[in-house]
């Protein structure tokens, strides 16, 4: 916790943007601990599934520095740049000691720069989790360990954008005016997807309440019952469908998407 408190003192925390992502860290850090707990993880994989929330968000503070938003189509991967901080970089020895193991060692070049090549499998585990972590879909070909891992971190992640949706003006996330937010519809294509129970493809998102719903969608992909809990728990979701808006097909919009949603928890609870 110290060395990320350290990594991100060099950015100016009175920035909205930046305490955004310093909050959304520990918050989700947190979630992975609980999400992990739930699975009767041994502490030492606990552990882990915390150091994942810490670590997953390091490429934002660049991201927003660099190009001046968080939009990853607009500038920059944010996970993969994660991944060339901690790995190219060297960040990565700020928070572990990077320590090979004698045997069964992992030896993806392609995966690991320099010194980092051979590295342990906790340090495999760090580089697929945070390179998947805001993927449409986790990659193939991962063992069922690091997929566990992987799918943590993405309901972690998921799990908090709905606090973060609610918390801070929309206008302010995607720097949208409130004249635009109020008149928009949702594109019809992002409706249909939502209808099949599964995320928005980014590509197909061209209004900024295209925006709203897409994360309210990504419960869908939740893969864990005690993220799903917790999202009941803390309400975000349902405050976020029940945006308000000045157009009157967009209420019915909303509707339509608030009883979907409502369904499929009734169906997954």
């Amino acid at each position: 916790m110290d060395s990320f408190a350290e990594y991100a003192s060099h950015y100016d925390a009175s920035d909205g943007k930046i305490k955004l992502k310093i909050d959304h860290t520990y918050r989700v850090a947190a979630l992975c601990d609980r999400i992990a707990r739930s699975l009767n993880l041994p502490i030492r994989d606990v552990d882990l599934a915390w150091l994942l929330g810490m670590l997953h968000d390091v490429g934002r503070f660049e991201q927003l520095r660099q190009y001046g938003t968080f939009s990853d189509a607009d500038s920059i991967d944010h996970a993969h740049y994660a991944i060339e901080i901690l790995f190219n970089q060297g960040r990565l020895e700020d928070y572990i000691e990077i320590v090979p193991e004698k045997e069964d060692s992992i030896n993806h070049p392609e995966y690991f720069a320099g010194k980092h090549a051979g590295a342990n499998e906790s340090t495999f585990i760090i580089y697929k989790a945070i390179w998947n972590h805001s993927a449409f879909r986790v990659e193939d070909g991962l063992d069922s360990r690091t997929r566990m891992f992987c799918d943590i971190l993405r309901d972690a992640d998921k799990v908090d954008i709905l606090k973060v949706n609610q918390e801070v003006p929309i206008q302010v996330i995607y720097n949208v005016t409130t004249e635009e937010l109020r008149h928009a519809e949702v594109t019809e294509t992002v409706m249909r997807q939502f209808f099949d129970r599964h995320a928005i493809l980014r590509s197909t998102k061209k209004t900024c309440v295209d925006n709203i719903v897409g994360h309210a969608a990504l419960v869908f992909e939740l893969v864990y019952s005690e993220s799903r809990r917790i999202v009941e728990e803390q309400g975000y979701l349902h405050r976020l469908l029940k945006f308000s808006s000045d157009n009157p097909k967009t209420r019915q919009q909303f509707q339509q998407l608030r009883e979907c949603m409502e369904t499929y928890l009734a169906d997954a609870m």
